[in-house]
């Protein structure tokens, strides 16, 4: 029964808290695997972690005395400590990026019944001295349907708390634990933290950004044509600017080669590190020389590929090796390295007997 004695309620919470441990445990993987499971099926973008929590008693404890007990005891307001404890169970939930912090929490609010909401990053954003923690808080609980699941009876009745946040802002919230002091310091120590953390505010809006434009570049080369050749009007007139921005990079890379291997998935990573063998070889080389290159070229080097895999049929040869056996015959002076020495001169003899044979 709840009552004004806090000694006496520390212990009946002590109590309840050991004696429902167990059921803790189970509450907070249930909420782990709910959320989870919602999340896959939902549009958010990726979360690059999912994962739970359950309060540590004293922990419990300091924050009820921290944030009520002086007010419910001044208004002479019995008490019972676990009615107070919203993040008894906390689940955290971290997205690569800010933006997606509101959409996580509508696909949440839609499943869930919430109790509360804190948002934090609007609190620091207001201000304009401050800087500090920044995150989504929302206290949930099932709703009547999920509730009424057989397997959700371990956290039928059971709160909990959800903090959504961003990787920065995950980031900056370890290290700002590790500040000890942030307020009554000096006024230089003040400011270099205050520096630090909009350093990761800024680095959370710089990491958006790049995404974003990323995203438009793959969506421009989807839609440019597969060749483009800069006009020589223009290049006479020296608008070194169009030129350069015609420079085969990964994403007209995938748009080119991608209309010749229709059936290859290109990896992102090893597009990256193929693009710059190309460029360390010849920087200025073009979307539409690549273009050019593979369509007077492939023909001559899928017979080869055929030759070679008839004489061996345990070897591959993937799209990659065939755009760098293209390259080789467009310019072997340019590119005679883009192929090993052994392959280049493999290579170098099929064409020899090939062209012996077609004379």
């Amino acid at each position: 029964m709840a009552s004004l004695d806090f000694e006496q309620e520390k212990r009946v919470f002590s109590k309840y808290y050991d004696s429902n441990r167990k059921q803790f445990a189970e509450a907070r993987n249930a909420y782990i695997r709910i959320v989870g499971s919602l999340l896959k099926q939902s549009d958010v973008g990726e979360v690059t972690k999912i994962e739970g929590r359950v309060k540590e008693k004293e922990e419990c404890i300091k924050k009820f005395h921290r944030k009520y007990q002086s007010k419910l005891e001044t208004d002479e307001q019995p008490y019972e400590i676990k009615d107070f404890i919203s993040d008894l169970i906390g689940i955290r939930i971290v997205c690569l990026y800010e933006d997606q912090i509101p959409v996580v929490s509508e696909v949440l609010q839609r499943h869930f019944k919430t109790l509360d909401v804190t948002d934090k990053i609007s609190a620091v954003e207001s201000t304009e001295d401050s800087f500090g923690y920044k995150g989504l808080h929302l206290d949930l609980a099932l709703n009547d349907e999920m509730a009424s699941q057989p397997k959700n009876l371990s956290c039928a009745d059971q709160p909990f708390e959800v903090q959504i946040r961003s990787l920065i802002q995950d980031a900056w919230s370890v290290l700002d634990h590790k500040i000890k002091y942030k307020k009554s310091i000096p006024i230089d120590l003040k400011r270099r933290i205050n520096i630090l953390s909009a350093l990761f505010e800024l680095a959370d809006r710089e990491f958006k950004e790049i995404r974003n434009a990323t995203t438009e570049l793959m969506e421009q080369a989807t839609v440019a044509p597969i060749s483009d050749p800069l006009d020589d009007a223009r290049a006479a007139a020296g608008q070194a600017a169009a030129a350069s921005a015609k420079t085969v990079n990964v994403f007209n890379f995938l748009r080119v080669a991608g209309h010749f291997f229709r059936d290859f998935e290109f990896e992102d990573h090893k597009v990256d590190d193929f693009v710059q063998d190309i460029l360390e070889l010849d920087s200025s080389f073009q979307k539409a020389d690549l273009h050019t290159c593979l369509t007077g070229n492939l023909k001559t080097v899928k017979d080869y590929r055929d030759y070679l895999l008839a004489e061996n049929p345990d070897r591959t040869f993937s799209p990659y090796t065939s755009i760098r056996h293209c390259l080789y015959l467009y310019d072997k002076e340019v590119f005679g390295r883009i192929l090993a020495k052994r392959a280049r001169e493999r290579f170098a003899g099929w064409l020899k007997a090939a062209r012996g044979t077609a004379a």
